[in-house]
C-alpha cells in the first residue's frame, strides 16, 4: 500500500481521437453514434426479501471453471443492458475468460413493485447481488465496474464495507462524487441539454411506474419537474426515505467515502466531463491508499474514444479497465490473440 500512495492521483494516458477532442463529441459519440455491440445474455430475476426484485443479465455459461472470476457491471442513470458501455465491457469479460453480469438497478429494466426505486446512494441492492454472486460462485474472485451513477453507488459501497468488502478489485468511471454540485453544474451552458434528456428518461420511467403502483399524494406534476433538484426534491427523496433533495445529496454522495475504501480501486475521470464541474474531482487528501484516480484532460462523460488506424474509433475504456483487472483478478486473462501478439512482439 505504501507504494500505491505515491500514485493515488495521476494523469491518465488517454488521448482522444483527433476528430473527437470536444467533450460533447466524446459523450454523444460513445453513447449515441457507436454501433451497439452484439451480446447474448441469460436473464435471472432475483426476488428480494421486501417483496421487490432485481433483474440480472448474465453472460451465457461457456464451460468455465467454478473459480473463473466474475465481473459485475453497474449502469448509470437511465441505463440498462442496452447501454453501449455495459455491452462493450461484458464482451471484454467474456473475451478474458470471466463470467459477467449486469445488475439492473431496482426499477431500471421495468417498473418495480415498491414505491422506492434506485438512486445514487442505494448500496443495499448491490450488497445483495454481491452476496448472491459470492454464494453462487464461492471460489471465484469478484470485481465490479460502475459507470456514472453506478460508479457512485460502487464507491459508496466500497467505503461502507471497508475491509469487509467481498470484492477483489473495482473500477468506477465518470462518477458524480458530489451530487449537489453536479445538480448545479448540469444546469449551466450546453449541459442543460443533458439534464433535459435525463429528466425526460426519469419522467417516462416514473410515469410507467405510477401505472403499476399508486403515486405519492399529493401527486406531483412530472412535467413541471425540469431540474435534478426539483425532481429529486419531489420524487427521489420522498420515495426513498430522504427528507428532501439536500438530505439525499448529502447522504448519497460518494466523495466522503473514498478515504474509507480498502479494495484496490481504479477511478477514471475527465476534466471536461459535461455532466459536472472540474472542481468536484477529489484531491489526493480525499483518497485512501487503495484508490488510484486517473484524470484526463479530455474524455467527456463515459466517452473516452481514442483513434486507431485509418480513423477507426477505439473505445479506450475497454482496454484500460481489462488491463487493470488482469493485474489484480486471478483468472482474468488476456485473449489468446492478444497474448500471441505480445509474444510475437
Amino acid at each position: 500500500m505504501a507504494g500505491q500512495a505515491l500514485v493515488m492521483l495521476t494523469r491518465s494516458d488517454f488521448e482522444p481521437a483527433i476528430w473527437l477532442r470536444n467533450a460533447h463529441a466524446q459523450t454523444v459519440f460513445a453513447s449515441k453514434l457507436r454501433p451497439s455491440p452484439p451480446l447474448e445474455v441469460e436473464r435471472e430475476r432475483l426476488e428480494l426479501e421486501d417483496g421487490d426484485f432485481l433483474d440480472l443479465s448474465w453472460l451465457p455459461e461457456r464451460g468455465l471453471d467454478d473459480d473463473a472470476p466474475v465481473v459485475i457491471v453497474l449502469h448509470g442513470l437511465n441505463g440498462s443492458l442496452e447501454s453501449k458501455y455495459a455491452r462493450g465491457l461484458l464482451r471484454q469479460a467474456d473475451a478474458h475468460g470471466a463470467r459477467g453480469v449486469l445488475l439492473h438497478f431496482r426499477g431500471a429494466a421495468e417498473p418495480n413493485r415498491l414505491p422506492r426505486s434506485y438512486h445514487s446512494g442505494d448500496t443495499e441492492d448491490l450488497h445483495t447481488v454481491v452476496s448472491h454472486v459470492r454464494a453462487r460462485f464461492p471460489r471465484a474472485a469478484l470485481a465490479a465496474v460502475g459507470y456514472s451513477l453506478g460508479g457512485n453507488v460502487l464507491l459508496k459501497y466500497l467505503g461502507e464495507q471497508g475491509r469487509e468488502s467481498a470484492l477483489t478489485c473495482a473500477t468506477a468511471v465518470s462518477v458524480p462524487y458530489d451530487l449537489k454540485r453536479c445538480a448545479e453544474a448540469i444546469q449551466e451552458g450546453l449541459s442543460r441539454f443533458y439534464q433535459a434528456h435525463l429528466i425526460n428518461g426519469l419522467r417516462e420511467a416514473y410515469e410507467n411506474k405510477f401505472k403499476v403502483i399508486e403515486a405519492p399524494e399529493p401527486r406531483p406534476d412530472l412535467r413541471e419537474l425540469r431540474s435534478f433538484f426539483a425532481f429529486d426534491n419531489a420524487i427521489t427523496a420522498p420515495l426513498n426515505g430522504f427528507r428532501d433533495a439536500e438530505d439525499y445529496y448529502a447522504r448519497s454522495s460518494s466523495g466522503p467515502f473514498l478515504k474509507h475504501i480498502r479494495t484496490p480501486t481504479l477511478v477514471i475521470h475527465a476534466e471536461d466531463d459535461p455532466f459536472m464541474a472540474p472542481d468536484i474531482i477529489p484531491d489526493e487528501s480525499m483518497l485512501s491508499a487503495a484508490v488510484r484516480l486517473e484524470v484526463s484532460r479530455h474524455g467527456g462523460h463515459v466517452g473516452f474514444v481514442s483513434g486507431g488506424r485509418y480513423g477507426v474509433p477505439v473505445y479506450w475504456l475497454e482496454q484500460r479497465i481489462p488491463a487493470w483487472l488482469r493485474d489484480r483478478l486471478h483468472g482474468f486473462e488476456a485473449p489468446a490473440s492478444a497474448r500471441e501478439a505480445q509474444e510475437a512482439g
